[in-house]
């Protein structure tokens, strides 16, 4: 037994030689790719980096605590409406969308078709959306809420067609056998199964649609983006610390939350 393991041994190619030729090669392709950077004083960068954590440590209290239109509570409250609305809207047109898409459900032309149309929505950043509906609606929170749900669309469309083609259709054939209707398998054999699923999709939605809603205000889509770049231009670093400590609670919230649900959602 053992001549015959240090037969196959020794008769295994040798592919050192490869592996030590490739590792040469990398590290040759590093070495000539790092020809390439410059390196400049880091000491304004550096500034600007302890700037901000300084404003953070040393926030500007009167705009943290300031309920007025223009204080961090009422941005972020605008902030997190612009997200939820968008989830929810882009929920509620995802789902004729995935039914239509789900080659289980439909014929397999239409099905493409469906995807087609999912991943063409899904190919142009938020970003550009949000530019888009500003030139169409003006700047505002309804720009983000239209791209927030558009932007939604094409993810939550993804991943409710997953959860819809693997249903058990075994449910289904007991429940026709034992003579339900139409609306009681959807009541009893299909919404239990997705119903998880999509709550799940949703709420992670939800956390994204958070994030992006902060990088639309950057160019005008409502939200709490403008005046955190309005406070970093103009150096007022005690503001953006308030502007950044509100969205930090605000996400450690949503987290919290958000964390508890699909708990329960896992454990049925």
């Amino acid at each position: 037994m053992e001549k015959r393991i240090e037969a196959a041994y020794q008769s295994a190619p040798k592919t050192w030689i490869w592996k030590l030729l490739l590792a040469f090669l990398v590290a040759g392709l590093m070495a000539w790719s790092s020809s390439t950077v410059t390196f400049t004083t880091a000491g304004s960068g550096l500034e600007v980096a302890g700037n901000i954590l300084s404003g953070i440590f040393h926030p500007d209290t009167k705009l943290l605590f300031n309920f007025t239109t223009s204080g961090v509570a009422y941005l972020l409250l605008e902030t997190l409406c612009i997200a939820f609305l968008g989830t929810i809207v882009g929920a509620v047109i995802s789902v004729p969308f995935s039914f239509l898409s789900a080659t289980n459900l439909v014929p397999r032309p239409i099905a493409l078709l469906g995807r087609f149309a999912i991943a063409a929505i899904r190919t142009v950043p938020a970003f550009i959306y949000g530019l888009m509906f500003i030139r169409v609606t003006g700047p505002g929170p309804f720009a983000g809420l239209l791209t927030m749900s558009l932007c939604s669309i094409g993810m939550v469309s993804k991943m409710f067609i997953e959860s819809i083609e693997d249903l058990d259709k075994r449910i289904l054939e007991s429940l026709d056998a034992a003579g339900c209707t139409t609306f009681q398998k959807i009541r009893y054999g299909i919404l239990p199964q997705l119903f998880p699923d999509f709550m799940s999709t949703l709420i992670y939605r939800f956390d994204m649609n958070l994030r992006d809603a902060t990088v639309l205000g950057l160019v005008g889509a409502g939200g709490i983006g403008a005046p955190l770049i309005f406070a970093m231009s103009s150096y007022r670093w005690n503001e953006v610390g308030a502007i950044l400590l509100g969205l930090i609670l605000l996400v450690l919230v949503i987290e919290a939350i958000s964390s508890r649900i699909r708990a329960k959602l896992t454990r049925g």
